[in-house]
């Protein structure tokens, strides 16, 4: 045996830890969950759903609803998650944006998976249409994931406070 098999067991540990660990540093809100399959001694399979408030826009609320794996492998966080992810963003309240942002920044991620998949929620403005877009897809290391689903916020006035443009939020 190697000299270096001892640090590099070591290595690989400490980056599969920090894999694992959560992408975003707040968690969502779990809303609920709902059973899909029932399991005797493990986890049941469920549909969960989850909510956030974009980091950078007060006012904008996003829910989504994906599947968690239950079985043995959902049991100890292995289980490799479905792509499957539906998405609803809502103005909430009156909209103020906190800074710039670009097309696509990111607003929300999370692991799918112990280490190649990850479910990604970025934003985008349709400056036209004063319009915040939110589009939420699964990415994976080797071979991607077509699978998303997309939800738009029209920005609307508030009580008396005019609605802003998401334009003049945009970094240029």
């Amino acid at each position: 045996m190697s000299r270096l098999a001892g640090p590099f067991a070591v290595a690989l540990a400490l980056f599969a830890f920090a894999l694992a660990l959560p992408a975003a540093a707040d968690e969502p809100d779990k809303i609920f969950d709902k059973s899909t399959k029932w399991n005797l001694l493990t986890p049941d399979h469920k549909l969960a759903v989850y909510g956030i408030d974009d980091p950078l826009i007060d006012g904008v609320a996003c829910h989504y609803t994906l599947p968690e794996k239950g079985g043995v492998s959902g049991m100890f966080g292995v289980a490799e998650e479905v792509s499957d992810i539906s998405l609803a963003c809502r103005q909430v309240g009156p909209v103020a944006f906190k800074g710039t942002f670009e097309q696509g920044d990111e607003v929300f991620r999370q692991r799918r998976s112990l280490f190649f998949k990850r479910m990604q929620i970025v934003r985008g403005c349709d400056e036209e249409r004063n319009v915040l877009v939110y589009l939420v897809y699964s990415d994976k290391l080797i071979e991607g994931s077509p699978k998303n689903s997309t939800s738009t916020v029209p920005i609307m006035p508030w009580g008396d406070q005019p609605a802003p443009r998401c334009a003049d939020a945009l970094e240029e």
